[in-house]
């Protein structure tokens, strides 16, 4: 049996608005729906998105996500 490994990046955001655990479910679910995402990790107190994915994610589609879930993406 061959087994092959796919190397993925990991990327943090900081948003704006994050209280508490319902918060982070719901960028962590609107974040999660983006394509080649294979996990996420939402801190509301911390104010960040640990996301990893096969391949770097455009920053406006981060944005829209992270609007969509009724929060703002801090700039880099």
């Amino acid at each position: 049996m061959q087994t092959t490994l796919t190397a993925t990046v990991c990327q943090r955001f900081e948003i704006a608005g994050m209280t508490c655990h319902h918060c982070e479910l719901a960028v962590a679910a609107e974040l999660s729906e983006l394509v080649g995402v294979t996990q996420v990790v939402v801190d509301a107190a911390a104010g960040t998105a640990i996301v990893e994915c096969v391949e770097p994610l455009d920053r406006a589609a981060v944005a829209a996500a992270v609007a969509e879930a009724g929060y703002e993406l801090r700039p880099a």
